[in-house]
C-alpha cells in the first residue's frame, strides 16, 4: 500500500516529529533509563578481551556474559506480562531497575568468571521487566499520539545500542569494572527519576497467564515467525559476542567500530525498513536481508582484519532491517494479544541469543576461527527458507503491515525490539 492509498495516515515518524520534544517529565525518565537498558546489551562487547585478560580466561568461558544473560531474558519472556498485569507498570519497571543496579554493581566485583556469569545472568531479568514494560508507559504518558511515543522510544533504543559499546570503552579502557558501576550508578539515577516523575499506570483488564504465550505459539505462523527468527538471532549474536575476539582491539577501537554498527542498525531499523517494506513487500525485504547478512558474515570470517571490520559495521544494516520486519511479522499474524504474541516469540528467539555466544567460541576451538562465521552464515540462510517455506502463513500479514504503521496498535512492535 502506498502512502497515499486509505488507511496509511503519512508517515508515523515524520507525524511524530513535531511533538518529540514536548514531553511531560515521566516521559523523558523513562526514556532516559531506556538508553542506559538499551546500553547494557553492547556494553561488554569492547571490553570481553579485557575481561578474559583480567579474570584469566577464555573466550568461550567469557562468552557466557551473553549465553546467561539472554537465557535469563527468554524464560523472563513469559513472567513480565504476569508481572505487570498484577503489580503495574511502575513497579514493574522499578523492579527491573532495582534488579539492574543490584547486579550490576556486584558484576564489578566479581572476582571470577563464574560469578560474573551469575550476576549478568540477574542483570538480564531486571532488564528483561524494564524493557518489555517500557514503551507501553511511554505511550500510556507521552504527548503528541502513539507516532512520537515510537519515535521516542526508537530513539531511545538506537542511542543506546549505539552508546553501549563507547561506555564500555572509554570506562573500560581504565579498568573491565567500570563499565558495571557506571551502569549501575546510571540506572539508580533512572529508578529516582521515575519514583519521582511517573504516575501509576492502569492496569490492564486482563490479567495475563504464564502460559499464555507458549499458547499463542500454536499458531503456525507465528511459530513460523519465531523459528525463522531463532536462526537469525544466532547470527545476530555471533557477530555481537563472537567478533570482538576476532578484531581483537583495543576498548576505544572496539568501542568505535560497534558504536558505526550500532548507529547503522537504528538507522535503518527506524528510517529504511519501514520504507523498504512499503516498496518491496515484507517478506521479499527480509528474504533478501536475511542472504546479504548471510554474505556478509562469510566475507567477515574470510577476510583480512580491515574486511572484517567493515562487515562488522555492515551488519547493523541488515540487523536493523530484520529486527524490525520480524518483529512485525510476529506480532501481526495472530489473533493473539500483540503482548503475548511478543513474549511467545521472544520465549523462543532469545534462545538462539544465548546459544550463538556459547557454541561460537566452542566452535573455532573444535576447528578453526573461520568455521564459527560459516555457522552463522547457514543460519540466516535458514532464517529465509524459513520465510520462504512457510510464506503462505505469512503472506496474510505482509500484505497488512503498511496499514498498521499508522494504527495505535503499532506501539508493541517496537517495544519488542530491544527486549
Amino acid at each position: 500500500m502506498s502512502h497515499s492509498e486509505p488507511g496509511f495516515e503519512g508517515d508515523p515518524f515524520d507525524a511524530g516529529a513535531t511533538s518529540l520534544l514536548r514531553q511531560p517529565k515521566a516521559v523523558w525518565a523513562t526514556a532516559g533509563a531506556s538508553v542506559v537498558a538499551f546500553m547494557g546489551i553492547g556494553l561488554v562487547d569492547p571490553i570481553l578481551p579485557s575481561i578474559a585478560q583480567g579474570l584469566k580466561a577464555t573466550p568461550s568461558q567469557v562468552s557466557l556474559l551473553f549465553t546467561s544473560y539472554f537465557l535469563i531474558t527468554a524464560v523472563a519472556m513469559l513472567v513480565t506480562g504476569f508481572v505487570s498485569s498484577r503489580i503495574g507498570g511502575k513497579k514493574t519497571l522499578l523492579a527491573g531497575l532495582a534488579l539492574v543496579v543490584v547486579f550490576a554493581g556486584l558484576a564489578g566485583t566479581s572476582d571470577s568468571v563464574g560469578q560474573l556469569v551469575g550476576f549478568r545472568a540477574g542483570w538480564g531479568l531486571g532488564n528483561a521487566l524494564f524493557v518489555s514494560t517500557a514503551l507501553a508507559v511511554i505511550v500510556g504518558a507521552a504527548a503528541g499520539g502513539s507516532a512520537a511515543a515510537i519515535l521516542l522510544y526508537e530513539s531511545a533504543l538506537g542511542l543506546g545500542m549505539a552508546c553501549g559499546p563507547l561506555l564500555g570503552a572509554v570506562l573500560g579502557n581504565a579498568s573491565w569494572r567500570y563499565p558495571f558501576f557506571g551502569t549501575a550508578a546510571l540506572m539508580a539515577v533512572g529508578f529516582l527519576c521515575i519514583t519521582v516523575f511517573l504516575k501509576e499506570q492502569p492496569r490492564p483488564a486482563k490479567k495475563t497467564s504464564l502460559l499464555d504465550p507458549i499458547k499463542a505459539l500454536g499458531h503456525g505462523g507465528l511459530a513460523s515467525a519465531a523459528l525463522s527468527s531463532f536462526f537469525y538471532n544466532y547470527t545476530f549474536f555471533t557477530v555481537l559476542a563472537f567478533t570482538p575476539f576476532v578484531l581483537n582491539m583495543t576498548p576505544y577501537k572496539s568501542g568505535a567500530v560497534f558504536f558505526a554498527w550500532g548507529v547503522l542498525l537504528a538507522l535503518f531499523s527506524v528510517v529504511v525498513a519501514p520504507r523498504m517494506q512499503a516498496r518491496f513487500g515484507s517478506l521479499k525485504v527480509l528474504g533478501g536481508s536475511l542472504v546479504l547478512l548471510a554474505a556478509d558474515v562469510l566475507v567477515l570470517g574470510y577476510g583480512s582484519h580491515s574486511t572484517a571490520v567493515v562487515c562488522t559495521i555492515l551488519s547493523g544494516a541488515f540487523i536493523g532491517v530484520n529486527n524490525t520486519v520480524y518483529t512485525e511479522l510476529a506480532l501481526g499474524v495472530s489473533d493473539a494479544p500483540r503482548p503475548v504474541a511478543s513474549a511467545g516469540y521472544n520465549f523462543v528467539r532469545w534462545f538462539a541469543a544465548a546459544a550463538a555466544p556459547y557454541f561460537a567460541p566452542k566452535i573455532e576451538e573444535w576447528t578453526d576461527i573461520h568455521i564459527p562465521f560459516v555457522v552463522a552464515a547457514i543460519t540466516a540462510v535458514l532464517g529465509a527458507l524459513v520465510v520462504w517455506v512457510r510464506r503462505d502463513s505469512l503472506t496474510h500479514e505482509a500484505e497488512e503491515l503498511e496499514p498498521r504503521h499508522a494504527s495505535e496498535d503499532s506501539v508493541s512492535v517496537f517495544a519488542d525490539q530491544g527486549n
